[in-house]
C-alpha cells in the first residue's frame, strides 16, 4: 500500500515508511518532526519540469508523461521506495497545497504500476 499525505497534515497511524518526495525542503518543517525513512529528492520532478508545470491543471496529463520519462531514466531514484512498499505500507510526503495533481500523486501511480507488473511476473513464474 502506498499512501500520500501533505507534510503539514497530522501523521496517521499505520503510515509505515515515510518518504519526502519533494526536491525542496518544506518550509518550517524540522527533520526530527517528519520521522522520515529518507528524503528522496532525486525521485522528485526536475526543477525545470516543476517550474514548467506550475500546478496548471491544463498541463497535468503532459506533466505526468514527462515526469514518468524522468522516472524511467532514473530508477535508482525511486527503487528504495518501491522496495519498502514490497515489505509494508509506505507514505509519500509532499508540501504542495494542490492535493489532487501533484508529483506525489503521479509518483504513487507510477510506483503502483511497477508493483503490479512485478506481481504479475511473479505469478506467471509460478505456473
Amino acid at each position: 500500500m502506498i499512501r500520500i499525505r501533505r507534510v503539514y497534515d497530522s501523521p496517521q497511524p499505520g503510515e509505515g515508511a515515510r518518504f519526502l518526495v519533494d526536491r525542496l525542503w518544506p518550509r518550517g518543517m524540522k527533520k526530527e518532526t517528519l520521522g522520515l525513512e529518507a528524503w528522496t529528492k532525486a525521485a522528485a520532478p526536475s526543477d525545470a519540469l516543476r517550474r514548467w508545470y506550475g500546478h496548471d491543471p491544463k498541463k497535468w496529463e503532459d506533466f505526468q508523461r514527462r515526469y514518468r520519462a524522468e522516472l524511467d531514466a532514473s530508477p535508482e531514484a525511486w527503487q528504495v521506495i518501491l522496495e519498502a512498499a514490497r515489505h509494508g505500507p509506505v507514505t509519500l510526503l509532499y508540501s504542495s497545497r494542490e492535493t489532487e495533481r501533484n508529483n506525489a500523486v503521479a509518483l504513487r501511480d507510477y510506483l503502483l504500476e511497477k508493483l503490479q507488473v512485478r506481481s504479475s511476473r511473479s505469478r506467471g513464474n509460478r505456473r
